[in-house]
């Protein structure tokens, strides 16, 4: 009977490729912080400021149906186009994608090539 190898026993139980990764990318944080290796710096552009009523305007479609086609809460919404917020640079990049490729994220939406 062949021997195991030595990868194989010094994984712990119930251990998954998932449960690895995690582990191994702390570690690598941990190093980074320590200052004992660098990691590589990506840098995106995130959106400023974006005019959420002009991009519903430009839309054609009311608050309540801008807020459901896109799932937003439509009282954040209202809070966005009032100024009274403005939208987290997750959502900014988001809405930056909808202004400009309304057909692509409606067929992403709906699971469509």
């Amino acid at each position: 009977m062949p021997k195991k190898s030595a990868a194989r026993t010094t994984r712990k139980p119930g251990m998954n490729r998932v449960s690895r990764g995690v582990i191994a990318g702390l570690k690598e944080a941990i190093a980074h912080a320590r200052g004992e290796i660098s990691l590589p710096v990506r840098y995106y552009d995130v959106p400023g400021p974006v005019d959420v009523k002009k991009i519903r305007a430009k839309s054609g479609l009311s608050q309540a149906e801008f807020a459901k086609r896109y799932s937003f809460s439509v009282r954040t919404l209202q809070d966005w186009e009032l100024g009274r917020t403005q939208p987290p640079s997750a959502v900014r990049a988001y809405l930056t994608v909808i202004d400009r490729f309304p057909e692509t994220v409606e067929k992403a939406l709906k699971g469509a090539a």
